[in-house]
């Protein structure tokens, strides 16, 4: 292998260009500092998302599989889950994991920072909600988030855009939470219902998780990026790190990385930033040895890749008489139920969960081999019959619980499974905790009661979906203890004084909603404090 002459030293060097790298990148350009992002993706090209072609339900199955393993691309790293019964999901391109995420986009609750306070349970996070909440304003804007203002689940806030369409299938099961009298609220979503900032608006298809050739769903790669580099970003693809440097003094002075010719280069910076999601951070600190972290860099406290938490999804669908529609609309982002969000003990578990009837999520394609899958769509004799009784007659609803940090769910290395370029792949082990497990529980028994009182004449039910570890949460986590966490509270190392993490490694409890806007919001939040701080950023 050829090594590369040095890079030109930067002020701030980000590594990943995903949802957190892209919103602080745009924060920091004020400064007029240099800026370099590193990705080991690339630009996705719109017009070749399958969304422009026939067989996009099939892409899912392949190159646009959203589990990295099955995917299996020259930008992707392999991820060891034997000892889990939750995959990993990601995509590694310029815009991450928005590039195929359902971009559902509701914010962590106000008691979500307080878990111990409020349940005497896992750690309260060193911020509140009144602190991101300006963030959270501000991220809605840059994205363009649609929704309703006056969901009594929250604080006030206002989205810039009114909400996408319920579709046939909201209104329908919208009605089953009305019977029952249990809170849903239209979801806020990063898609377009009208034109915005010079992108249009949802045009009501289905396959948001392979790519919107449209523009109406917020990718970072369409939103944040394009202003950062008008405003002199500048944003390397191609470009994998192996391990963050230290200098004499141990603070970082840059990153080792392969570049698409697969050369070893060294790009020197006066600033890290960690951007690469909560299993990709973990493995870059803990590949970063040296004598003064033999454990892998600001690793002194022993958490950093422990207390992974998932989201823990559970599935139910309902069959109905009439025709609901269900393959058409924006995926993910119909209607959201927090009626039973919040801890009451007499359930049997601490916290609690979510409920999102989601929308376009069952083309011909995904029907036939959904119903094949569980025996309700034979193969030959009377195919046709039955998917006519399925095809755009189900409603869909996902139960997403809030699993709380265990030092013992972990990304470690391992030691033999390694990427393309040698760097050894992340090994994720986790149990799915017995409150998690009653959770689920739960929550499947409350769906199917939403789906009868809708008028569903059949109900299937899935306990643990395998394909659910979208959200990689805890596993470089803030607080203000150095013993009991690694990060401050504005997201600087205590170890390392010049290297900052931005991603959803930092959350100290996981809630019970996508994490997304909330982790966008704590980067903009930590930017702000880092252009306030720029006199005193290192001092102790």
């Amino acid at each position: 292998m050829s090594e590369a002459p040095n890079n030109d030293p930067v002020d701030v060097l980000i590594i990943g260009a995903g949802a957190s790298g892209a919103a602080i990148a745009w924060s920091l350009t004020e400064t007029r500092m240099r800026i370099l992002c590193l990705e080991q993706g690339d630009w996705m090209t719109p017009s070749r998302y399958p969304t422009t072609q026939v067989d996009y339900e099939a892409a899912q199955f392949g190159a646009f599989n959203v589990n990295p393993n099955v995917r299996g691309l020259d930008n992707d790293y392999p991820v060891n889950t034997a000892d889990s019964p939750i995959d990993v999901l990601n995509y590694n391109a310029v815009g991450g994991s928005t590039i195929v995420y359902a971009a559902h986009f509701p914010r962590l609750h106000p008691s979500d920072f307080r878990v111990r306070s409020l349940d005497g349970v896992a750690d309260d996070w060193p911020i509140s909600y009144d602190d991101l909440d300006p963030f959270f304003a501000q991220n809605d804007r840059v994205m363009g988030v649609s929704g309703l203002a006056g969901d009594p689940m929250y604080p006030p806030k206002d989205p810039p855009l009114p909400p996408l369409p319920l579709g046939r299938v909201g209104e329908v099961v919208a009605g089953g939470f009305d019977k029952l009298g249990w809170h849903w609220w239209p979801s806020d979503a990063a898609i377009l219902s009208q034109p915005y900032d010079g992108r249009d608006k949802c045009l009501n298809l289905n396959p948001c998780s392979s790519g919107c050739s449209q523009g109406a769903k917020a990718s970072v790669d369409i939103t944040y990026w394009p202003q950062a580099i008008r405003s002199g970003v500048e944003l390397k693809t191609r470009c994998r790190v192996r391990e963050i440097t230290l200098d004499e003094d141990g603070m970082a002075n840059g990153a080792i990385y392969y570049d698409a010719e697969g050369r070893e280069c060294f790009q020197k910076a006066e600033v890290v930033i960690m951007a690469c999601n909560g299993v990709g951070t973990p493995r870059i600190l803990l590949n970063s040895t040296s004598s003064r972290f033999p454990d892998g860099l600001a690793n002194r406290s022993g958490l950093v890749g422990r207390n992974l938490m998932f989201h823990p999804v559970a599935y139910i669908r309902g069959i109905f008489e009439e025709r609901l529609d269900t393959h058409r609309g924006p995926q993910g982002t119909c209607i959201l139920s927090k009626e039973f969000y919040e801890t009451d003990t007499s359930r049997g578990f601490v916290r609690g969960y979510d409920m999102q009837v989601v929308r376009g999520n069952a083309g011909p394609l995904v029907t036939a081999l959904q119903g094949h899958h569980t025996g309700q769509i034979p193969w030959g004799p009377g195919h046709h019959e039955a998917f006519r009784q399925r095809f755009d007659h189900s409603a869909s609803m996902v139960v997403m619980a809030e699993d709380l940090p265990e030092a013992h769910n972990r990304v470690t290395l391992d030691p033999e499974l390694v990427d393309s370029n040698g760097i050894p792949a992340p090994k994720v082990s986790y149990t799915l905790s017995d409150n998690s497990r009653r959770i689920l529980e739960h929550g499947l028994a409350r769906g199917e009661e939403v789906m009868r009182a809708a008028g569903a004449t059949e109900v299937e039910k899935t306990d643990l979906l395998r394909a659910s570890g979208w959200h990689l949460l805890g596993t470089a986590r803030m607080g203000d203890d150095p013993e009991r966490s690694v990060v401050n509270s504005w997201g600087r190392a205590h170890d390392v004084r010049n290297l900052f993490v931005v991603d959803g490694s930092l959350f100290v409890t996981a809630g019970g909603v996508n994490p997304t806007s909330t982790i966008q919001a704590l980067a903009l939040y930590i930017g702000d404090r880092m252009k306030k701080n720029l006199a005193n950023l290192f001092d102790d």
